[in-house]
């Protein structure tokens, strides 16, 4: 069976946002393991300057990189990410599945990733060019990996 981690910083708050995690993790569950780690969303003061910008994201990427082991396949979740399409994200589950490799995904901060997770990443994938709220984003990514699974499964899904 499928394993997959989500590092992820910051919790749920809003109720709509939890409904729909505990819904696709509860449709998740006869495709793959997933399990979810999150890490606090430091506080930054609203009018930061680059060295208060960069100290959070240093102390994030830090609480992230206790989460990662080194057999984890890890992807990073950036903006200027590779962009796969469904079946290519559909293709990247199955390998991880054939190979019983677990598979780790991060979802940074409202200011992003470290460096030095980024050059951890074995794959930086990016799923837009926009930016998403890293809260609401938690709930794309686990849509992208319930659809990437009924793919593989030769299932029907919504288009």
């Amino acid at each position: 069976m499928l394993q997959i981690k989500i590092i992820a910083v910051g919790k749920l708050k809003e109720k709509y946002l939890l409904a729909a995690q505990a819904e696709y993790l509860k449709r998740l569950k006869p495709y793959a393991k997933v399990e979810i780690r999150e890490t606090p969303d430091l506080p930054c003061p609203e009018r930061y300057s680059p060295a208060q910008e960069e100290q959070v994201i240093k102390a994030e990427g830090e609480m992230i990189l206790r989460h990662i082991q080194e057999h984890d396949y890890l992807i990073a979740l950036d903006r200027n990410g590779k962009q796969l399409d469904s079946l290519e994200f559909a293709g990247l589950l199955r390998e991880r599945e054939v190979l019983s490799a677990p598979l780790t995904l991060v979802i940074g901060g409202s200011m992003g990733l470290t460096a030095e997770v980024l050059q951890k990443a074995d794959l930086r994938l990016s799923f837009s060019k926009l930016t998403f709220p890293h809260q609401l984003f938690r709930v794309i990514l686990l849509e992208q990996i319930y659809r990437a699974c009924k793919i593989n499964r030769g299932e029907k899904y919504h288009k």
